[in-house]
């Protein structure tokens, strides 16, 4: 396909691009700066003409599922050992964070706690 060819376009994006240009030559840009400022927002917008997704391979329902179920364990055992009330995890949030976690599980007078003692409450409780 040569160089500047619209053909891989989806019509949508063609649209797009004319009612592009045509803004653009209404304020008076001249036609082939119009058109090629058009096609550049789509491109930037869009990412180009239809492109086949990735390396072209399918992926089954089941390889995906897969994947996902992968993704989740390696996030638990990232979180291993900052589990709810670990003192390691509660010394790594902010003071926000901790005043958040303390309103969930109705910490009675968090609102004038240093961050020490609203780790030291949230251990307990």
């Amino acid at each position: 396909m040569p160089r500047g060819s619209k053909a891989k376009y989806t019509e949508e994006q063609k649209r797009k691009a004319e009612h592009i240009e045509e803004s653009y030559e209404e304020k008076g840009t001249p036609k082939g700066e119009a058109q090629a400022r058009a096609w550049a927002t789509v491109n930037k917008q869009s990412g180009g003409g239809e492109k086949a997704g990735g390396s072209g391979k399918k992926t089954s329902a089941s390889a995906k599922a897969q994947a996902k179920s992968d993704s989740g364990k390696r996030a638990a055992q990232t979180r291993s050992g900052h589990g709810r009330g670990s003192k390691s995890s509660l010394e790594s949030q902010s003071k926000a964070s901790l005043m958040t976690e303390a309103r969930s599980r109705n910490v009675s007078g968090r609102s004038k706690m240093t961050k020490a003692e609203l780790i030291q409450a949230l251990q307990t409780k």
